[in-house]
């Protein structure tokens, strides 16, 4: 994977896009995700009565499972930043979950650098645009503005 500078990184801002590999969405998914989240709806855990009494022909992900899917999104397709400490995630902008993501999906992401700005010595803030893209579908899963502070090596600002 490039490893760039982070002066050469914030100079992408507006330019830099990626989309990631695609993650398999499995009902064994779904249901571990239910599982750690305490969050075990039928319309994510019950197969036959998703089908029955639900508009989406069978169960759904969870909102926050595909949500949850931007840290690998974005691991799998950002450049490495030399000196770089850490990533840490700071937050969103905003979030809208467009889309069901039925049972035996594939999902990913489609991550754009808006900014990059220096929060404070050593810090940068950036901010991306990201869809999540469901395949063979034209509507998004979800859509965000997902920020991330990166930390360089003290010894290295």
């Amino acid at each position: 994977m490039t490893k760039l500078s982070i002066q050469e990184f914030q100079a992408q801002a507006g330019t830099w896009e990626a989309k990631s590999p695609w993650v398999n969405i499995t009902q064994d998914l779904i249901n571990q995700f239910a599982d750690a989240t305490h969050d075990h709806q039928f319309i994510h855990i019950d197969e036959a009565r998703a089908k029955e009494e639900t508009p989406f022909g069978g169960t759904i992900a969870h909102g926050f499972l595909s949500l949850s899917l931007l840290s690998k999104f974005i691991s799998d397709v950002i450049p490495q930043i030399e000196h770089k400490e850490m990533v840490i995630n700071y937050g969103f902008e905003k979030i809208r979950f467009l889309m069901p993501v039925p049972s035996g999906s594939r999902l990913r992401g489609n991550i754009k650098l808006m900014e990059c700005k220096e929060r404070k010595q050593g810090e940068y803030l950036s901010k991306y645009d990201v869809a999540v893209e469901i395949e063979n579908i034209e509507k998004p899963a979800l859509v965000c503005e997902w920020l991330g502070l990166t930390v360089l090596k003290k010894d290295e600002t």
